[in-house]
């Protein structure tokens, strides 16, 4: 998720300062990832900085409207067409729970596989019952939440399914006699060899 550039479209709309830019954020994503107000300021300081947006006046109730600029708005049109790379996205942290997990001694991989399928399987089931209990959008707001809910199930169906694949993974490997091991004693720095102890001339001379 990028605040940064969800930030700046909502001021491509029109100028706005920190509670409004959560609120409209909030309003069109759902309401899904909540944000802070100081995570909101911190992102118009730092845009401000890069030369994205510009701060204008303060009304009579303290508000500091903020307004894109013309690197702002081109910024937005490039996000907009640019394709979301999943490598650059934050790092799984299931994935990587589980991959070093598979490398302990002593730990019961299989039992943490259970435990996450029925936390994501419930997870789904409360996702399909908030989806199934409205109708058809009647407004972009609601079919924007129509698009967030979707897209979570999806994930949540993958997940599923990706454990399952792990588990079965899991028992094969386990079949072949793989085991998970201590830590692996230091290894030279790959292109350096080992130090050797300088020979003495002594030792030289009498070879």
């Amino acid at each position: 998720m990028s605040v940064r550039q969800s930030i700046l479209a909502i001021l491509d709309q029109g100028s706005s300062y920190g509670y409004r830019l959560r609120a409209e954020f909030e309003r069109r994503t759902g309401a899904t990832w909540p944000l802070n107000v100081g995570q909101i300021y911190n992102t118009l300081d730092r845009l401000e900085r890069d030369g994205l947006v510009v701060k204008g006046e303060t009304d009579a109730e303290g508000h500091v409207f903020y307004s894109i600029s013309a690197s702002g708005h081109d910024e937005v049109a490039s996000w907009l067409r640019s394709p979301v790379l999943r490598a650059e996205t934050t790092r799984d942290e299931l994935a990587i729970k589980l991959a070093i997990a598979v490398t302990l001694p002593g730990v019961d991989i299989d039992e943490i596989v259970r435990l996450q399928r029925m936390s994501t399987m419930s997870t789904l089931q409360d996702l399909t019952r908030a989806k199934n209990s409205g109708g058809d959008p009647g407004s972009t707001d609601e079919l924007a939440w129509l698009l967030v809910v979707d897209s979570m199930i999806f994930q949540a169906e993958a997940e599923i399914r990706w454990l399952d694949h792990s588990r079965s993974r899991l028992t094969r490997a386990r079949a072949e006699g793989l085991s998970a091991t201590g830590i692996q004693p230091e290894l030279p720095r790959r292109g350096r060899p080992a130090r050797s102890e300088p020979t003495s001339t002594n030792e030289s001379v009498a070879r």
